[in-house]
C-alpha cells in the first residue's frame, strides 16, 4: 500500500469510485514479488484504468509502473510527470522512432495541452531537433499548413503528433506539409479517418498509435529531470479535499488546462 502525498489530475470514466490516475507518495508496504522498491521509498507512478484512482490517501499499484521520485522534485511535481512523459516518450522515441539530433522538424498539435508541452521539451531538449512547431486549434494548424511556403524551412516536417480530437479535422492540412514517407502519432481516437484518396496515402505516410509505458521510461524521466535537461509542467496544485477536488475537475473538464493540476495532503 502506498501513503498518498499528492496526485494528478486525468479525467476517467464515471462509475470508478476514486478518481485520478498519476500519483507520488511513500511505500507502506510491499508484495512478496517486489525486488526493486522497499518501504519508506518515495516514489511516483503512472496509474491503471482498470484500478482504483489515485484521490486517496492510501492506493494499490503495480510495482512495474513506479518509479523512485526525483530527488529535484516535490510529491506534488513528482506526481505530475508519469503518464504525460510515458506516453510522449513511447510516442516520440518508440513509435516514430525518432533519432536524435536527426535533421527533421516535428508539428505537435495542442502543444500547450500536459501532453504536448512535454512532448516539446523532448523533441528540443532530449532529442535536439532543429525545428519543433506547436499549433493549439484546428484553424491554427490549417493556417501554419498555409504558410509554410513562406517560412522556407531548409529541415522538412517529417514528424506530426497529434495529442487533440478530432484526428480527421487535422489530417488532410497536415499532410500538405508532410515530407514523403513521413510519420505521425497520435493518442486520440476517432470515428473518421479519412486518408484513402489524399495526400495522405500519395505521400505514404505512416499512420501509429501509442499510450504504454514502464519503470523504464520513467527512470529515464527521473535522470533527466534531476540534470535539469527536461522540465515539470505542473500549473497548479490543489488541496485534496472536497473543495479541491471539484475545483480541479471543474478546470480539467474547461478543456483550457496549460499544463498539469496536481492535489496534494
Amino acid at each position: 500500500m502506498l501513503f498518498k502525498a499528492a496526485t494528478a489530475l486525468r479525467r476517467l470514466e464515471l462509475g470508478s469510485s476514486a478518481f485520478a490516475f498519476d500519483g507520488a507518495g511513500v511505500i507502506e508496504s510491499i508484495g512478496p514479488s517486489v525486488q526493486c522498491f522497499k518501504a519508506g521509498d518515495e516514489i511516483h507512478y503512472s496509474g491503471s484504468p482498470i484500478r482504483q484512482g489515485s484521490n486517496a490517501e492510501f492506493q494499490l499499484v503495480d510495482s512495474r509502473s513506479v518509479a523512485l521520485k526525483p530527488k529535484s522534485l516535490s510529491f506534488a511535481q513528482a506526481a505530475a510527470m508519469p503518464l504525460t512523459w510515458i506516453t510522449d516518450w513511447e510516442a516520440l522515441v518508440e513509435r516514430l522512432e525518432i533519432q536524435k539530433e536527426e535533421n527533421a522538424g516535428i508539428l505537435i498539435i495542442n502543444g500547450a495541452g500536459g501532453v504536448g508541452s512535454v512532448a516539446s521539451q523532448i523533441a528540443r531538449r532530449v532529442l535536439n531537433l532543429p525545428v519543433v512547431i506547436n499549433t493549439t486549434r484546428r484553424e491554427e494548424t490549417t493556417q501554419f499548413s498555409k504558410d509554410i511556403q513562406d517560412l522556407k524551412l531548409d529541415v522538412p516536417i517529417k514528424y506530426v503528433f497529434i495529442t487533440h480530437t478530432p484526428i480527421s479535422g487535422y489530417l488532410a492540412p497536415a499532410a500538405k506539409i508532410w515530407a514523403p514517407f513521413g510519420k505521425v502519432c497520435s493518442i486520440v481516437q476517432d470515428i473518421e479517418m479519412p486518408m484513402y484518396g489524399t495526400e495522405f496515402t500519395a505521400k505514404s505516410l505512416t499512420f501509429v498509435r501509442a499510450l504504454l509505458g514502464t519503470n523504464r521510461i520513467m527512470g529515464e524521466l527521473g535522470r533527466l529531470l534531476d540534470q535539469g535537461v527536461v522540465r515539470c509542467h505542473l500549473r497548479q496544485t490543489l488541496r485534496m479535499d472536497e473543495e479541491g477536488v471539484r475545483e480541479a475537475h471543474e478546470i480539467i473538464g474547461g478543456g483550457k488546462v496549460v499544463g498539469k493540476v496536481a492535489l496534494e495532503l
